[in-house]
């Protein structure tokens, strides 16, 4: 049975099952391995992991512990929560009216931050006027509406995760502070400072940046060191914000005082770096990387809730849940009716209800004409829900490639 213990339980003789910090940098190349020794023991430990889960068959057991499928059972039941406590989404600009702008938006974004990170590399300063119109455009794109730009952060390319790992950040960031209703120039401020938080990275040595395999502890040292750079390069702007300089600085920052680089705690990192800690990992955890396959969103957002209990601000945590969705855009999902569809907008009235591009009939396993059903909106005496979340893997489905299909 996988089990779920706090860090204090675990005992040499235990199997790890899952370390469960994804988000964490760490000197262990799988994340299952059986404990074999006192070191081990303490090299665990020292990764700042809270908790994480063991393999009852395969190593010694732990009681009382809870099962990992009760643990999921109550993270559902916090998400369910948090879906009751919303408001309307304000959207004056449908899907299909935005698509088109937010592409062309996308790209540009990508192509600055590229070119930023080359004039980094050259030792050249930053022109904070190049980001200005793009951050701007993105801003106006998230209030017309959002889903346009968080269904491109889904369709990714590995060869380009440094750069549109940036952008999305920024996306999210930008979407995550309008669902605070924060003053629209400070939301300005952090999506600029998202877009350029990772900056430093591009005088990080590639063979340690794009290393598959575990780095040593010096090579670890070197990559933390990205957010020094960052933080350093952008405080040599003339007139770059405080807010922004924030999202830079204390991205990889912990509520528990466990992040860097100044292991500051929840009292310490600002409301930006909150925000910042959520979203990077977020997108970190559900892109593919070399070294491993993203998460789901929906399964990224139970861990963000569980990891809460520790390293997040819970309630910016929820708010975030509430900002993406229960359902994100390009979640799988199975229905009531035995479709399976994926989500191309979060439900405006109500975060169980979004709009699902329905590609399959799942009993059979059979492709189905393509319908794009808005749960909050349905003809009277056919309703349909949500069931779950699915593995795409299992259903041979990419949600990329549905949520480039043309608008129905």
């Amino acid at each position: 049975m996988i089990k779920k213990i706090a860090i204090d339980q675990l005992q040499v003789g235990m199997y790890v099952h899952d370390l469960n910090c994804g988000w964490m940098d760490h000197g262990f190349l799988r994340s299952q391995f059986a404990v074999k020794s006192p070191e081990t023991l303490q090299q665990i430990r020292r990764t700042g992991t809270r908790e994480l889960y063991i393999d009852t068959e395969k190593g010694a057991d732990a009681s009382p512990a809870p099962s990992e499928a009760e643990v999921i059972a109550g993270l559902e039941g916090g998400l369910g929560e948090i879906a009751q406590d919303e408001h309307p989404d304000a959207r004056p600009v449908s899907l299909a009216q935005e698509r088109a702008q937010a592409k062309r938006i996308h790209g540009e974004a990508v192509n600055l931050v590229a070119g930023l990170m080359e004039d980094v590399r050259l030792g050249r300063q930053i022109d904070l006027e190049r980001t200005q119109p793009v951050v701007g455009a993105m801003v106006g794109s998230i209030f017309r509406n959002p889903n346009a730009l968080m269904g491109l952060a889904r369709i990714r390319r590995m060869d380009r995760y440094t750069f549109e790992h940036s952008v999305n950040v920024s996306v999210l960031m930008v979407s995550f502070a309008r669902s605070l209703e924060l003053d629209q120039n400070l939301i300005h401020e952090i999506g600029m400072g998202a877009l350029l938080h990772d900056i430093g990275k591009i005088l990080v040595p590639p063979e340690i940046l794009n290393k598959p395999g575990k780095l040593t502890d010096a090579e670890f040292v070197v990559m933390r060191n990205h957010v020094v750079h960052s933080r350093d390069t952008l405080a040599k702007i003339p007139g770059f914000p405080p807010a922004a300089l924030a999202v830079a600085a204390e991205h990889h920052e912990r509520a528990d005082g466990s992040g860097y680089p100044g292991k500051k705690d929840l009292k310490g990192i600002s409301l930006a770096g909150k925000m910042a800690s959520i979203v990077d990992v977020y997108d970190a955890i559900t892109s593919d990387r070399v070294y491993h396959k993203g998460m789901e969103p929906h399964q990224a957002l139970r861990k963000l809730l569980e990891w809460s209990a520790h390293h997040f601000d819970p309630q910016l945590v929820q708010q975030f849940v509430r900002c993406v969705g229960i359902y994100p855009v390009g979640t799988l999902v199975m229905l009531e009716s035995g479709r399976l569809g994926v989500v191309l907008e979060t439900g405006r009235e109500e975060l169980f209800h979004p709009v699902v591009r329905v590609v399959m009939d799942a009993k059979h396993r059979r492709y189905l004409p393509v319908e794009d059903l808005d749960l909050a909106r349905q003809p009277k005496g056919r309703p349909d829900r949500i069931l779950s979340a699915e593995s795409p893997q299992r259903w041979r489905i990419e949600p990329e490639e549905i949520l480039q299909m043309p608008l129905r």
